[in-house]
C-alpha cells in the first residue's frame, strides 16, 4: 500500500514539473503569409507583438466554413487560437503552431 501511495506521489511531481506549452487565443493582424512553408507572422492587436507561427496543421476558417491558408488576406484581422512554444526549423526560429484560425468578414453595406 505504502509503495502504491509513494509511486503515485512521484508520478504526480514528475508530472507536474513537466514543460506544457502555453496555449492562448486571441485577436491578432495577419502581417504575412508564406503558403509555400505554411508560415504566417501575426501580431496582437493591443501590444503588437509579432509571432512566426507554423500553420501547416491549422484549422482555417472563413465566416465558419472551411478554406485554406492561401485565401487569407495579409492585413486582415483575424482570430487564433495557438500554442507558444519555440520550435528551430530550417535554421528559423518559429515561435509556436497555430491550431485555429478564423476569420468573420464584416457584412457588406448594399
Amino acid at each position: 500500500m505504502r509503495k502504491t501511495v509513494a509511486f503515485g506521489l512521484l508520478f504526480i511531481l514528475l508530472a507536474y514539473h513537466l514543460p506544457c506549452p502555453a496555449i492562448e487565443a486571441g485577436t491578432y493582424r495577419l502581417l504575412s503569409i508564406s503558403t509555400s512553408e505554411k508560415l504566417i507572422l501575426v501580431s496582437r492587436i493591443p501590444t503588437k507583438e509579432k509571432y512566426l507561427l507554423d500553420a501547416s496543421a491549422a484549422k482555417v476558417t472563413i465566416d465558419q466554413k472551411p478554406a485554406e491558408l492561401s485565401q487569407l488576406q495579409a492585413f486582415s484581422v483575424i482570430q487564433v487560437k495557438l500554442e507558444l512554444k519555440k520550435i528551430p526549423r530550417k535554421g528559423v526560429n518559429i515561435d509556436g503552431r497555430a491550431l485555429e484560425i478564423s476569420v468573420s468578414k464584416p457584412p457588406q453595406d448594399k
